[in-house]
């Protein structure tokens, strides 16, 4: 983060995207079993121990212009690639140096309503970037793979994306939805935006920013016994403004960065109060121990359930 389905299989299909939004809010507490997979946060965790590794040996860190970034990126788009997905590799500059986004569709649905997830790929130089913003970058990884995995065939268009440079002011997705005819940009029924899910201290909130998509992700942690809040923290700091800045609904997941956690927060999610969220947040020690594995684990579902649902896989 930058500093400063079974009974939805027709749901959203060829609808714009503000009454997509609304469908899946009207519909979601009628729904009584997931459609969407179990993420395996095993496997979430060891494309997170390849990102530690890749960050080790490229001078500690997958920052922006840095050959940790781009190693980065190749390891994912090699899995999205033997996966069946069409991946494109988008460049772009910032600060003199090369920057690359990674887009990849998975083939069929209806191409006018996308259901877009994305996720920043690149670390601070400070240190490796794990939590911010592997986790999230993992998180999607794994939902991809178990899209394929599945021959999941849904309604919308499935579309991912793994960005750069947005450590430096959101400048990857800038330029991606800045360079995005706006006949495409009509396309997008949302954009979920995954940066930071698997804080050490974790809290659980939810972008509020629409309301269809905060519902299908309230829907799922209710069910599942897990109070939220309303995201604050990373408000405006992440890859999902530049989508919204231009019209297209947003939403997505956050597990906390430096604010501090709270004692009525920790009674109702555990950790530790009045520490933060990440104590790590952009240090050399966000690393692999950087993790909550249930935080991780509840979020890719959630990630998976948001995906299949809007999706209509």
């Amino acid at each position: 983060m930058a500093a400063a389905g079974t009974a939805v299989a027709a749901l959203l299909s060829a609808a714009p995207a503000t009454s997509a939004a609304a469908s899946a809010r009207d519909s979601a507490d009628a729904r009584t079993a997931l459609a969407a997979p179990d993420i395996s946060v095993a496997n979430v965790k060891a494309h997170l121990t390849q990102l530690q590794s890749i960050a080790t040996a490229n001078g500690g860190n997958r920052a922006h212009g840095r050959p940790g970034y781009k190693a980065s990126l190749d390891y994912i788009k090699g899995k999205l690639d033997a996966a069946g997905y069409t991946t494109t590799v988008q460049q772009f500059t910032s600060g003199g140096a090369t920057g690359y986004n990674l887009i990849a569709d998975w083939p069929g649905g209806d191409t006018n309503n996308v259901v877009f997830s994305g996720a920043h790929l690149d670390s601070v130089s400070a240190g490796p970037g794990i939590n911010d913003n592997g986790s999230g970058s993992a998180g999607i990884l794994e939902t991809a793979l178990a899209v394929a995995r599945q021959g999941a065939k849904p309604t919308n268009h499935l579309r991912f994306a793994w960005w750069g440079a947005e450590e430096l002011g959101m400048v990857g997705s800038r330029f991606y939805v800045n360079n995005l005819p706006s006949s495409e940009r009509a396309k997008i029924d949302g954009y979920l935006n995954f940066d930071m899910i698997g804080s050490p201290n974790p809290g659980y909130f939810v972008y509020d920013d629409d309301p269809g998509i905060e519902s299908v992700f309230k829907a799922f942690f209710s069910a599942k016994g897990v109070p939220t809040e309303i995201e604050t923290e990373g408000d405006g700091r992440s890859d999902h403004a530049p989508f919204k800045n231009v019209g297209i609904p947003v939403g997505g997941l956050f597990s906390g960065a430096d604010y501090i956690k709270t004692a009525a927060q920790a009674q109702k999610w555990g950790g530790t109060s009045g520490q933060a969220f990440d104590r790590c947040y952009h240090r050399s020690c966000d690393t692999t121990s950087n993790i909550d594995d249930t935080a991780l684990d509840r979020n890719s579902d959630a990630i998976a359930y948001a995906v299949w649902t809007l999706g209509g896989a």
